[in-house]
């Protein structure tokens, strides 16, 4: 799943500290699902594991990225 971005979602990229504390608090909230920032693509990624085989999802924000997740998650 690839998300549009709009201007209004480009930003600068954030720091690798803030890379890191992100994705960890989006993996602890979502036990199972690795999150990551994608510096080529500048967009938050998460591979979510699902009955019928992992999912991969793309978001421009990790707001976004966690909405996506929950979403596969109660949608499959």
């Amino acid at each position: 799943m690839t998300a549009q971005r709009g201007a209004a979602d480009h930003e600068e990229p954030p720091s690798p500290s803030v890379q890191a504390a992100t994705a960890r608090g989006l993996q602890e909230l979502f036990p199972g699902v690795r999150v990551w920032y994608g510096r080529a693509t500048g967009s938050w990624w998460a591979l979510v594991p699902l009955g019928q085989g992992p999912r991969l999802l793309e978001a421009p924000t990790p707001q976004r990225l966690r909405e996506a997740i929950m979403s596969a998650r109660t949608h499959g």
